[in-house]
């Protein structure tokens, strides 16, 4: 049965997760990835599954590794790691650090955050695995564990190296484990300067151009090298949306900056979150046959947070589908029917809707009833709310 629930209004339109929003922005950038993480909606992408070299944004692994370690109790904050001469030769962004250094975990957490500091990276790989080659065998396989299906790591920092390729696709995946599994430390990535020992001054600042405007941003890091050009990944939160975004390839610092700066303002003025669905609240009820209940009510997993794009409000529909009558017995949390929803230039998605309560069988009586009922050509026709 398939029943309209609505032709919708501007109040109740909605994407679901899943969609991909419909092109309304162009990027300079070679590959781009924005993505609403309350709706789990691709905004926008550009070659988002193109193996690209990542410079220091792939650092974002490194510190999830030295976040794990550090929730796991293998370092604490205070912990100091040996500076090896390898690392001390490090060239690029560095902490300017030497043979004589114990930097704590705390200080190359934010060397490598802010500092975007090579050396602190090597320090990091050795001081966890052993050595820099063993570390990089650990980060691949550790994106391999979060869904990071197209990159490989040949070294800790994001130096160049054939063998180093990260997507931008897998670069927002890792952004927003970062930001969901260690909560307590992502607040490193909203710091914006860390003048370690005083040792350089002018490199003090941290380089994401967004920290300091005041639209919300938090995170996360940028990357720079000739072979690949200018990145960001990078996040941001207004009211009750984060969107995480990333871009590579850019042909300047400024031009970071500006796109960067210009993708956040698109993505939360050209799409409103909506809450269409709270959690626990029912969205339709169905006709159950031969159950000791003559209805059930349908409902979603999680509620349902909606997002829609500008000017497409009144040409967004939703309807309600499911076998009519349901057989009883019917168990809480049961697969029942799917709230499917279309909009323009999107296609159709299409949402789970569970029993909220069980319905037994009916006894002995009510099946007698039930069934003279269908006989009769009295069957309960499923209707729309």
């Amino acid at each position: 049965m398939r029943a309209l629930l609505f032709p919708l209004v501007a109040s109740l339109t909605f994407a679901l997760p899943g969609l991909t929003a419909a092109q309304g922005f162009d990027t300079n950038a070679r590959a781009a990835w924005v993505y609403d993480v309350a709706t789990g909606t691709v905004l926008m992408e550009r070659n988002a599954d193109e193996a690209l070299p990542p410079a220091s944004m792939s650092k974002l692994m490194t510190v999830y590794m030295l976040f794990e370690a550090v929730r796991e109790g293998r370092v604490q904050m205070d912990t100091r790691l040996p500076v090896s001469t390898k690392a001390r030769q490090m060239g690029g962004s560095t902490m300017f650090l030497n043979e004589q250094d114990r930097p704590t975990v705390e200080e190359l957490i934010k060397g490598i955050i802010v500092l975007s500091g090579n050396d602190a990276c090597v320090v990091v790989a050795e001081g966890l695995a052993g050595t820099e080659d063993a570390f990089a065998r650990q980060m691949t396989e550790k994106g391999r564990e979060l869904g990071l299906t197209n990159s490989t790591f040949a070294n800790a920092s994001g130096w160049p190296d054939p063998r180093h390729r990260m997507t931008a696709h897998d670069l927002g995946i890792l952004a927003q484990h970062l930001v969901e599994d260690f909560p307590e430390l992502y607040k490193y990535f909203a710091l914006t300067e860390y003048p370690f020992d005083n040792r350089a001054p002018s490199n003090r600042f941290n380089r994401n151009p967004l920290l300091k405007l005041g639209i919300g941003a938090d995170g996360l890091k940028t990357g720079h090298t000739q072979e690949a050009g200018y990145g960001l990944t990078g996040s941001a939160v207004q009211g009750s949306r984060r969107v995480i975004f990333v871009l590579n390839g850019l042909a300047s610092e400024a031009a970071r900056a500006e796109e960067a700066e210009r993708i956040v303002s698109w993505a939360f003025r050209q799409f409103t979150m909506k809450t269409l669905v709270p959690k626990g609240e029912t969205v339709v009820e169905a006709p159950v046959w031969l159950g000791d209940k003559s209805r059930v009510a349908l409902t979603t997993k999680d509620g349902l947070n909606v997002l829609i794009p500008g000017g497409a409000a009144d040409r967004v529909t939703a309807e309600v589908v499911y076998n009519s009558p349901i057989p009883a017995p019917i168990k809480a949390g049961q697969q029942l029917g799917e709230l499917v929803v279309t909009i323009p230039g999107t296609g159709e998605a299409r949402m789970p809707l569970l029993a909220a309560t069980d319905v037994a069988e009916a006894g002995f009586v009510g099946r007698i009833k039930g069934a003279a009922l269908q006989l009769g050509g009295r069957a309960i026709e499923a209707t729309g709310l």
